[in-house]
């Protein structure tokens, strides 16, 4: 039913309270509502942030935004620790405001002069009367500007002035009279760690670090303490997290080969993704690697470099796992008596059985939740979860719920490449990260559009760009040469919070299994792949032929201005160049504010030029003015305003990242 005051339309919401809003400490996020009431008298509206002991934290006045005819209000909200909070939206007639518009009238027109101002000063007087405790400074200055309104020896006009002092205004701009207060909620906040939202990814294979390959075709696999070796290198990259693949035993049944063959020889390692043998399942770990204790000295190494370990988590199983001898029942039987394996026509995946989440839910649950929690044990705070839109949207929403509860802090990012509907679902039952579908948007229009549309859900739904997996190789790598490496790490890392590499990226790897495909030639996937890393080292052959510097310059870029860690405040501006985009972040924070434009030409094979033309406004700048645009790649520094040209060669470089800073002459 509606309220006094009709509320309407209150946002952040998610399916009518049905999920929380999401957050992160520090996070300011705007709230809005349509407040109005039936006739003429002033409303107001306020926002109220609750924390999860349901303590007031912050009571925002909102403000109304468009004509005047529009009743939309809005305010900012910013919460500060870990943990559900809730925020509600009181809407309110305003008998001040009320009398306020009518008094500037009436005594300007001379019709009921004394009644107006008689009624001014009851009201400042009931004003003063409502101030809290403490507040006695500011109650005597009220009945002061009540005492003067009620003067008979002062003109009019003067007596109306002291009841409109900004001394007033100031009072009851933090002190309303407030009537008919309605509420609307209270709706839910989940504010979570800031990793949730802010990192740069870095995926790698352990079993390709330090692998060997003997004169006899036989390989000696990597171990965790050589994975070790490399987490120096990807923390001086600025990285944040170290993404493994699965570490699991994996099974010897249908093992794929070489490039996704299907004879696989004996010195062929499979697919991490086929888990499970007589070593083990999904709590253990691939021998060849090392020990659960050489695990945890890995987790140990990456965090005395500043780095988190994610571990994936793939709900499937090999024929050889220990869950198909022990619990049959939890996979899907043919009508031949085998068990299914997965497909993604045309993909088949022989090596790989799915669980069917109707067999036994309660014990596929409860199994989940122990391997989640053992890894927990050792360390791990994030989880890669493969193919989550292929188990129940209720599992998900069980499993993570359940792990919030005790431990708030751990994050599970969505690797669900399908249908709109089901990669949003999952981000509002409580994935804190998604991949989306970045990596094919590589035209200007389609790049806005989907950015913006990620933008407009970034109130629960938090974007992972990865510019490569060791499943996608977009043509636009494949044949886009180093300029196309350089194009996709700069939108990656400065369009979202969270942006992720697969090893192998600074390496321009770019040589697909057949044209038309998307699949790595020699892919990890399936074989050993060590690389060289010293070669590129300098003084070594070669040296300078990778794009590590530039991944590196773009961290370090990303942790020296705020306005790029977070995802509400991308903002789009027109270039008239089809082949050219430009965007902008600002995070107000008045003499701190920091802004960034960035301009990228998306051509990575021949020089563009352009006029971009910026809304100053969305920049904290007023239509005409000027500043130094201060290209943070180069160091150059240009006098810039609302019409700019921009030339961009990839040859020498495909984007301008620009902090906004005053001109000074």
């Amino acid at each position: 039913m509606t309220g006094r005051i009709p509320i309407l339309h209150v946002a952040p919401v998610i399916e009518c309270g049905r999920y929380p809003a999401k957050a992160v400490t520090g996070e300011t996020f705007d709230v809005s509502a349509t407040v109005f009431r039936e006739g003429h008298d002033a409303v107001a509206a306020t926002a109220v942030l609750r924390d999860p002991k349901g303590r007031v934290r912050q009571r925002v006045h909102m403000t109304r935004t468009g004509p005047e005819h529009l009743d939309r209000w809005h305010a900012q909200l910013t919460p500060d620790t870990v943990g559900p909070w809730t925020f509600t939206v009181e809407g309110w007639s305003d008998p001040f405001g009320t009398w306020r518009h009518a008094a500037e009238i009436k005594i300007e027109a001379g019709i009921d002069v004394e009644l107006m101002l008689t009624e001014g000063a009851l009201l400042l007087e009931r004003a003063a009367t409502a101030l809290p405790r403490g507040r006695t400074e500011q109650r005597r200055l009220l009945r002061g500007a009540a005492r003067a309104v009620r003067d008979t020896r002062r003109p009019a006009r003067v007596r109306l002035a002291a009841a409109l002092d900004s001394s007033v205004r100031a009072v009851l701009a933090i002190d309303p009279l407030r009537d008919l207060v309605t509420e609307a909620g209270p709706f839910p906040l989940l504010v979570e760690r800031e990793r949730a939202l802010y990192g740069a990814w870095y995926e790698f294979f352990p079993r390709s670090e330090g692998a060997v390959r003997h004169d006899d075709g036989t390989w000696t696999s990597g171990t965790f303490a050589d994975a070790a070796k490399r987490l120096p290198a990807v923390a001086a990259m600025g990285f944040d997290v170290v993404y493994l693949p699965p570490i699991h035993p994996i099974g010897t049944t249908f093992r794929k080969g070489p490039n996704n063959t299907l004879n696989a020889g004996p010195n062929d390692p499979g697919v991490p993704w086929a888990i499970g043998s007589d070593d083990g399942g999904h709590d253990a770990i691939h021998p060849e690697l090392g020990t659960l204790a050489d695990f945890a000295d890995f987790v140990d190494a990456a965090r005395e470099n500043g780095l988190e370990v994610a571990l994936d988590l793939a709900l499937q199983a090999s024929p050889d796992h220990p869950w198909a001898r022990e619990h049959p029942e939890w996979f899907t039987r043919r009508a031949d008596g085998s068990i299914a394996y997965a497909e993604n026509p045309p993909k088949k995946y022989q090596d790989i059985y799915p669980l069917n989440f109707d067999n036994d839910p309660d014990g596929i649950y409860a199994e989940v939740r122990r391997v989640v929690r053992h890894w927990m044990s050792y360390g791990v705070r994030i989880f890669r979860v493969d193919n989550p839109h292929t188990k129940p949207v209720s599992f998900w929403h069980r499993l993570l719920a359940d792990i919030r509860r005790t431990d708030p802090d751990v994050i599970f990012l969505s690797e669900a490449f399908t249908r709109h509907d089901m990669m949003h679902t999952l981000a509002k039952v409580g994935f804190q990260q998604s991949y989306t579908y970045f990596t094919w948007k590589n035209a200007k229009d389609e790049l806005a559009e989907y950015l913006t549309e990620l933008r407009e859900s970034a109130h629960y739904m938090r974007p992972n760009l990865f510019v490569n997996t060791p499943d996608i190789l977009h043509a636009y790598l494949q044949y886009g040469g180093p300029a196309a490496f350089k194009i996709r790490a700069t939108l990656a890392a400065m369009l979202a919070p969270t942006w992720g590499v697969y090893s192998g990226f600074e390496l321009y790897e770019h040589v697909a299994v057949r044209p038309g495909s998307e699949e790595y030639l020699d892919s990890e996937k399936y074989q050993y792949r060590p690389r060289d890393w010293a070669a590129y080292e300098p003084g070594g052959p070669l040296e300078g032929q990778t794009l590590a510097p530039y991944l590196t310059r773009l961290n370090q870029i990303r942790r020296a201005h705020p306005a790029l860690h977070r995802m509400r405040n991308l903002r789009f501006h027109d270039i008239d160049n089809p082949d050219m985009i430009c965007f902008s972040k600002r995070l107000p924070a008045g003499d701190e504010a920091d802004t960034v434009i960035v301009v990228v030409n998306l051509d990575p094979h021949s020089p563009r030029e352009a006029t971009v033309s910026l809304n100053l406004p969305e920049l904290g700048l007023d239509w005409h003015e000027t500043f130094a645009a201060h290209d943070e790649l180069t160091g150059a520094t240009w006098h810039w305003g609302r019409h700019n040209y921009v030339r961009l060669d990839p040859a020498v470089e495909s984007a301008h990242i620009l902090t906004v800073r005053r001109w000074q002459p």
